[in-house]
């Protein structure tokens, strides 16, 4: 299977899981809810559902075409890396130690496989014949500029 298969298929698991936090914290609150009671009881958490559920719907969209969103999927790796070691600090107190099992090594799961297999998708792009990569067209046009003056 292809680096870009993979990485197609990890987005959109990611994507759907993300918009699943939700019903998560209500299946496994130890593990993916901050707070006692029910998830909806926090406006916290329920902020948390919203951005989870935009990006999980944006990394959806990314699986149509990985290299064309990028930046979100970069934004996607470095979020999870800060959140996750933020998180995991946090989890030290007995009360939250469920974390350290549940949402924690999620997100560092969630980093690895998407910066991982971008980096893979990115070794294993080939410029076909007849079209330039983009590097080979900033360097042409670098030195076109350079030329030119």
């Amino acid at each position: 299977m292809s680096p870009d298969t993979l990485l197609k298929f990890a987005l959109a698991v990611f994507g759907t899981i993300l918009l699943l936090v939700y019903p998560l914290a209500v299946v496994w609150p130890s593990g993916w809810a901050w707070h006692a009671g029910a998830p909806h009881d926090s406006q916290y958490f329920m902020m948390i559902v919203g951005v989870y559920a935009t990006l999980g719907v944006f990394l959806l969209l990314a699986a149509r075409d990985p290299q064309a969103y990028r930046s979100v999927i970069w934004f996607t790796v470095w979020s999870s890396i800060v959140h996750g070691a933020i998180m995991a600090v946090q989890s030290m107190p007995a009360e939250h130690r469920g974390h350290l099992m549940g949402d924690v090594p999620a997100l560092f799961l969630v980093a690895g496989v998407l910066g991982g297999l971008l980096m893979w998708s990115d070794r294993g792009e080939q410029p076909q014949p007849g079209s330039t990569s983009r590097s080979t067209a900033a360097a042409t046009a670098t030195a076109a500029a350079r030329s030119a003056s």
